[in-house]
């Protein structure tokens, strides 16, 4: 398998010029909930750290596509992981974006049934770019979805509209200062990649 991904990440630049993407973003869905991430806190010696905890299972889900080399990003906020929640993201995408008649947007993405469904319908300009089966570390979204998670955890939610007034706090910086997000998102081998194409 890690051989696989590595000729992946040889062969990005070549799949983004087969494309004639202009433009490449990340995509992903995470699920943020109302049920605490634990992490490790601070504590006096000796003593157990005071875990606050929540079952209740109710959530949301963050929709997100990043540019790495930009740090423009589109994010939502919706009900489900499904072929309708997808197609809405996706024209919103495209609208944020505007691709001209001539030019694509590649949109990074895994291989998941709500990605692939026929119910999708890729609005023009935008192009569907899968990701190697199994392989999330590919996915520069999945890292800020980690630095999300661990901005939220160890803390108590009474509602899912507190849940989400959190996140977009925790968004906001990255949104305000998009060099946070090239920093941490633009894995090397995605920058070159980028710079090929737009180098042509």
């Amino acid at each position: 398998m890690p051989p696989r991904r590595r000729r992946s990440k040889n062969q990005f630049a070549a799949t983004l010029e087969e494309r004639g993407a202009a433009r490449v973003f990340a995509f992903d869905e995470a699920r943020f909930g109302l049920k605490v991430w634990h992490r490790r806190c601070w504590c006096p010696y000796g003593a157990r750290p005071p875990w606050l905890h929540e079952d209740r299972y109710l959530w949301l889900w963050l929709y997100a596509a990043v540019e790495p080399t930009t740090g423009d990003a589109v994010v939502l906020f919706l009900p489900r992981t499904d072929s309708p929640c997808l197609q809405a993201f996706l024209d919103a995408l495209q609208r944020h974006c505007a691709p001209g008649a001539d030019e694509a947007i590649a949109v990074v993405l895994d291989g998941s049934g709500s990605h692939t469904g026929a119910r999708v319908h890729w609005p023009a300009g935008l192009q569907r770019v899968p990701l190697p089966p199994l392989s999330p570390e590919l996915n520069p979204a999945e890292r800020w979805f980690e630095e999300l998670r661990a901005a939220l955890a160890n803390r108590v939610f009474d509602t899912l509209a507190d849940l989400e007034a959190a996140l977009v706090a925790a968004l906001r910086p990255y949104w305000e200062e998009p060099k946070r997000l090239i920093s941490l998102l633009a894995y090397p081998w995605w920058r070159e990649a980028v710079e090929h194409i737009t180098t042509l």
